[in-house]
């Protein structure tokens, strides 16, 4: 019997931590596996620093896709990842988390009968404008295995109607990279690197409901203004939104610090030493609460509940940031020794090899 093979997708910056431990711990199977990098995010800093901090191998293809409108660029990817799946011929093709990519190869495996494995299956912001959860909607629906990461996805994909038989409870996966990584995160080191005092504030900014509409991104630079009234902000800036927010007026402004997206473990290092973290990202809310650092979100809802009732998170609106900062900083900050959810304990990659290794046999 010849050896199965495992098509691992990945694109954009928040795939890599999720499929490092998953392809780490397949290794220790008698499983093929290939890695194609479809290029969504092609900046070195939102790339390729991944694999070589990450331990990654190199990707067996790079499709270079690049970006686009999210129409152009999906139909992008589908078309390369079709001849890249018609040639490779895998058994099983695993997704992770809800971008473009994900949803790209989720419908051209399922249309060529290649079996989906979704990894980070079930998280529901139940907003349709967002488009990650129209490709989290559409990835669980067609996939074969859905790897659940918190309690409330499992509630999701059965009210949803997914066969209990094909959801497993894996815990999360870049948790494993974060636990994994944990002693090389210097908050010390980076803070000389840029130059920032002792206590900080960390902002990462780039959803389109915060910064695509001129109104709403002038509101955003605004509140950000009135934290740096109070204490220093560092913000690694996503390209998507610099120059929305160039326009809006964010910065130059004192106490602003616009620094380039950053490498995963500088990245992680400066949240390390944040007195909190803004953001409007899905991920960092999940990092902050195994990290112990305070996190206020600027969205109105959170795919990630888990991080409210078990972590570090709160929503806040952009009209009550400043006010939200300002009893944050009157307070003490966490404990290092922070709950952490449910099998958030560095092993998920180790529970999702276990479970391809037994559905491929």
């Amino acid at each position: 019997m010849s050896t199965a093979t495992v098509l691992h997708i990945a694109g954009a910056r928040p795939n890599f931590p999720k499929a490092a431990p998953v392809i780490r711990a397949l290794d220790g199977h008698d499983v093929a596996q290939r890695l194609v990098h479809t290029g969504q995010h092609y900046d070195e800093r939102m790339s390729d620093v991944f694999f070589r901090q990450l331990g990654l191998p190199e990707p067996d293809e790079n499709l270079a896709v690049g970006s686009g409108s999210h129409g152009r660029q999906t139909a992008d990817m589908m078309v390369r990842l079709e001849t890249s799946f018609q040639e490779a011929d895998p058994d099983l093709v695993v997704v992770y988390g809800d971008v473009n990519s994900t949803l790209a190869a989720t419908l051209v495996a399922t249309k060529l009968a290649i079996p989906v494995a979704h990894v980070e299956a079930g998280l529901r912001s139940f907003n349709r404008a967002m488009p990650e959860e129209i490709n989290r909607l559409v990835t669980d629906r067609l996939s074969e295995l859905l790897f659940a990461t918190s309690p409330d996805a499992l509630v999701h994909l059965g009210n949803e109607g997914i066969a209990a038989e094909k959801v497993h409870f894996v815990g999360n996966p870049m948790i494993d990279t974060l636990l994994a990584n944990l002693p090389r995160f210097d908050a010390a080191a980076i803070r000389g690197q840029l130059g920032l005092p002792e206590r900080y504030v960390v902002a990462t900014l780039h959803r389109p409901a915060n910064v695509d509409d001129p109104g709403d991104a002038a509101e955003l630079a605004k509140a950000v203004h009135g934290v740096a009234d109070q204490i220093e902000v560092v913000l690694p800036l996503h390209p998507r939104g610099r120059q929305r927010l160039a326009a809006a007026g964010l910065y130059p402004y004192p106490g602003i610090r616009v620094v380039e997206p950053l490498g995963y473990l500088e990245f992680l290092s400066l949240v390390r030493g944040a007195r909190a973290v803004v953001t409007d990202s899905g991920g960092v809310q999940e990092e902050t609460t195994v990290l112990g650092v305070p996190c206020l979100t600027l969205r109105a809802e959170t795919e990630r509940p888990v991080t409210i009732t078990h972590g570090t998170n709160r929503l806040v609106t952009r009209a009550g940031l400043v006010d939200e900062v300002r009893a944050l900083l009157a307070t003490d900050r966490p404990a290092a020794d922070w709950p952490v959810p449910p099998l958030w304990d560095g092993r998920a990659g180790e529970r999702i090899a276990k479970v391809i290794a037994e559905f491929l046999r």
